[in-house]
């Protein structure tokens, strides 16, 4: 007969073994209870616009330097430093006493030569009745007529005398060659200007439109033609040729478009009168490339050319510009915060796969990493050229408690119409699979 001591011990004994036989058992038929969760997107081709940001200056329209074409004093200036002049408008008065008499002096001559051109085609004209009877030699009328030729000559080169010194007595009037934005003026009233002297009065600059000069590398070029040639790229269409900035301060270059009513078709007004427009990004358009590299960077200048109405853009700006390479149509786009470095540098997204041993359980995957050729950053997700095919699942959210090899539970995660997986909804599909294994 066994002791009541004796007889607790072996039923604890029996009981602990039983719990543990129980554990192991419970173990044995579910062993991904407590793997972690994590949120994955399927990857899918898009079709992307590709752009190339390049930088650049902008340059005016036009540029007219001012110069006069008669010497003598500067009597006035004209015109106001900094503003709007039209072609023709008069910018400086030079002394034009010594032109004037100049020119008054070719008009008094031009009457003498005149006056002389008539009387010698008198002459000539009687000698012409009287010589067919012999009434005066044939000598005398030959000299007749051509001492009217010469008179007549006379006349020309006075005429041309006159308006010489017509074009002189204008050019004291120094105007405006083309429309646009006058600078300072390097001369003051009383300074002596000479004829097509080397320093400019003033420049004038056209900036209603304005050039924009970028160059792109020759190594850039040569990779697009061999996309177009191979499929890769397609032409956008007439938008191909088409280029749009982004200002020093970060933001796109837009115009105000004023709104105008409907009915009427004249401009809307707010309530305090004030005009009612809204931003609209401005378009420019890809005038030529260089057809020569520059030797010493490797690069090919590339112009586009920008409506400027307002102003804003100023000569000499550095702007960044946005070009349209074309369409990728089998695109792949993943967020950056999928792609991590390892060890060498390189990048890697971490893939859900199945294997032979995960077959009974449909969300049960495990962790495979794959190395990935990127291209660049389109608004906050990688463009990837290779690494990755369709329907592949890349992990999104839980990369911190998972590694390579290890056994997840994957939940997918919602895109919304954008693309990009909500990041909301990825944290509560994460928060749902957390819960349901039991965490």
């Amino acid at each position: 007969m066994l002791r009541p001591e004796r007889h607790n011990a072996a039923f604890v004994s029996a009981f602990f073994w039983a719990a543990l036989l129980l554990t192991a058992c419970d173990n044995k038929t579910d062993p991904y209870t407590n793997i972690p969760t994590v949120t994955y997107m399927q990857s899918s081709p898009k079709s992307v616009t590709l752009t190339t940001e390049l930088p650049g200056r902008t340059s005016a329209f036009m540029i007219s330097e001012v110069r006069p074409q008669v010497s003598g004093i500067i009597l006035e200036r004209l015109f106001v430093e900094g503003s709007d002049v039209k072609q023709g408008d008069v910018l400086y008065q030079i002394d034009p006493a010594l032109y004037q008499a100049a020119y008054d002096n070719a008009k008094a001559t031009l009457m003498k030569v005149e006056a002389n051109a008539v009387a010698a085609g008198l002459l000539a004209e009687r000698y012409r009745q009287v010589v067919k009877v012999n009434a005066v030699s044939k000598q005398e009328y030959d000299n007749a007529e051509a001492a009217y030729g010469q008179a007549q000559a006379e006349v020309a080169a006075a005429k041309a005398a006159l308006d010489t010194a017509a074009i002189n007595l204008a050019y004291t009037r120094v105007k405006a060659p083309v429309s646009g934005r006058i600078g300072r003026s390097s001369v003051t009233s009383g300074a002596l200007v000479t004829q097509n002297q080397p320093n400019a009065l003033a420049i004038i600059q056209q900036i209603d439109t304005v050039y924009v000069d970028v160059t792109q590398s020759s190594t850039e070029m040569l990779r697009l033609k061999k996309a177009f040639s191979s499929g890769a790229l397609k032409s956008s269409g007439e938008t191909a040729l088409k280029a749009s900035l982004i200002l020093e301060d970060g933001a796109p270059y837009q115009q105000r478009i004023i709104q105008k009513d409907p009915v009427s078709g004249k401009g809307m007004t707010d309530e305090t009168g004030n005009p009612v427009y809204t931003l609209e990004p401005v378009t420019g358009s890809l005038k030529f490339s260089e057809a020569t590299v520059e030797q010493s960077t490797g690069a090919v200048a590339i112009r586009a050319v920008f409506p400027n109405p307002e102003g804003l853009l100023l000569p000499g700006m550095y702007v960044r510009t946005l070009l349209e390479e074309g369409v990728n149509d089998k695109a792949f786009l993943l967020p950056q915060k999928t792609v991590v470095r390892n060890s060498r540098g390189l990048p890697v997204v971490q893939v859900l796969t199945k294997n032979a041993t995960l077959t009974d359980q449909e969300e049960v995957y495990n962790v495979t990493p794959r190395i990935l050729e990127l291209d660049r950053v389109i608004d906050n997700e990688w463009l990837v050229t290779g690494g990755i095919r369709e329907g592949d699942k890349v992990v999104l959210e839980g990369l911190q408690k998972i590694r390579p090899g290890m056994p997840v539970r994957g939940v997918q995660a919602r895109i919304p119409a954008g693309g990009s997986p909500d990041r909301g909804a990825a944290a509560n599909a994460t928060r749902a699979g957390d819960s349901a294994s039991g965490k």
